[in-house]
């Protein structure tokens, strides 16, 4: 078995030393890390053909698949609302516009003060306790 064994060793001694081994060395592709600034729309491409996942809030091309229509009808949706609002303001706070005191507004409280800077108004939610301050300045 010893007699075997020594020749064995010897063959695997020889060929390990006719094998060269050299330094493993990390290059980055991503530029990001170091890499090479070449390689950016490479991978930004591939990151792009990959993506299969579609944004469901998206609206795609919404302004080619506009009829005039459908703008007619959101304009005048828009000017019957503006007039609405007008005329809520003016029969709730008057012709005058906005007059020092307090309001409520359905679950809105409302505070208008007179400032040195101008007319502050404070817009509280009942409900949430949230708070809005508006500062309108004097001309």
């Amino acid at each position: 078995m010893k007699k075997l064994f020594y020749p064995l060793f010897l063959l695997c001694l020889l060929a390990a030393s006719n094998l060269h081994a050299q330094d493993l060395i990390y290059q980055p592709k991503n530029p990001a890390f170091g890499g090479e600034t070449f390689n950016y729309q490479w991978l930004q491409s591939s990151a792009q053909a990959q993506d299969k996942t579609t944004d469901p809030n998206a609206q795609v091309n919404s302004l080619l698949n506009r009829s005039p229509l459908d703008d007619f009808e959101q304009n005048l949706n828009r000017q019957i609302l503006n007039q609405l609002s007008r005329q809520l303001v003016a029969s709730q706070f008057g012709e005058d516009g906005l007059e020092p005191g307090s309001y409520t507004v359905g679950s809105y409280e409302i505070d208008v003060t007179e400032g040195g800077s101008g007319v502050n108004i404070v817009i509280v939610d009942i409900g949430t306790g949230d708070r809005t301050t508006v500062t309108i300045p004097y001309f």
